[in-house]
């Protein structure tokens, strides 16, 4: 995420590809399987050793312009699959959640700083694995292209010479920059800017001021909603990767992603995740991408 549209370099997130090479080093399993809040307490157990400066106040910290992960609802609350997840974990160790939306390019600082607990929010962990303290990976997700339904763009390289947008610090944005595995195909490009939110980026497509939006899956069929007769996605996918809980590289975060993890497994052999999947379906979240292994 960034500032306002930008056409500075770049980022932020369609389904098995080349990326894929990256999971054997990762250890990611095989996927299958397998109520948004955002400020409450609730009481249960809690096995693990978090002792030290986490004294249980959970604060997550999100992007609220970034559904069906995390947004804010009609009610004005947030809300969103990843903060219902974290609200589960929540409940299950007696911490108190807080919902924290952030700017998505001060992640780190405030993560390293101690002003929030956690990042969870759709967070990639391919190109990541050395800066934070992750969870196993527990879902699968795809970077994808939405054009206008009328648009002559049929496939990746059709890409070539037109102007596209993504979120700024994405994973969109590292697939496509220097290095990544599509970099060819992002240098192909008219131009290749950035924007802030997703939400003004379909408005700029749907006004004719870009040719393409490069996005994560369930945040496409998320914006597109009934909107099918105007948008389409691309059959092709530009990646694949795998969502994380993302925490401090320190030894309390170390501790804190192995708890969050084993609650996310056993919320799975609950049935707790499938019936999460099922509430954002019509959002592009899918329980046949569930990565983790039940406990």
């Amino acid at each position: 995420m960034g500032a306002t549209m930008s056409n500075a370099t770049l980022n932020r997130r369609q389904f098995i590809t080349a990326a894929l090479g990256l999971t054997g080093a990762l250890g990611l399993a095989a996927c299958g399987s397998a109520t948004g809040g955002s400020t409450s307490t609730t009481s249960t157990t809690s096995s693990s050793d978090t002792s030290s400066t986490f004294d249980g106040k959970f604060v997550l910290g999100f992007d609220q312009d970034f559904p069906p992960y995390g947004y804010v609802g009609d009610d004005g609350s947030y809300t969103g699959f990843d903060i219902d997840l974290a609200q589960a974990v929540c409940d299950r160790e007696g911490w108190t959640l807080v919902a924290t939306p952030i700017s998505w390019d001060a992640k780190d600082t405030l993560l390293n700083s101690g002003q929030i607990t956690c990042i969870w929010n759709g967070f990639t962990i391919e190109g990541r694995e050395e800066g934070y303290a992750f969870t196993d990976p527990y879902m699968e997700n795809r970077q994808v292209i939405v054009v206008p339904a009328s648009s002559d763009v049929q496939k990746l390289s059709d890409l070539a010479g037109k102007n596209v947008i993504t979120q700024a610090d994405s994973a969109a944005l590292d697939v496509l920059s220097e290095g990544g595995s599509q970099e060819e195909l992002g240098k192909s490009f008219g131009n290749l800017q950035t924007i802030d939110n997703y939400n003004t980026a379909f408005m700029m497509l749907e006004s004719g001021q870009v040719d393409a939006i490069a996005i994560d899956y369930p945040v496409a069929v998320f914006n597109i909603g009934d909107k099918t007769a105007d948008f389409r996605i691309l059959g092709e996918n530009l990646n694949s990767e795998h969502f994380g809980v993302g925490f401090a590289k320190t030894d309390e975060g170390e501790r804190l992603a192995r708890t969050v993890e084993a609650d996310l497994q056993a919320l799975d052999s609950e049935g707790a995740v499938k019936e999460l999947c099922d509430k954002y379906v019509d959002q592009g979240v899918s329980y046949d991408l569930w990565c983790l292994p039940k406990a």
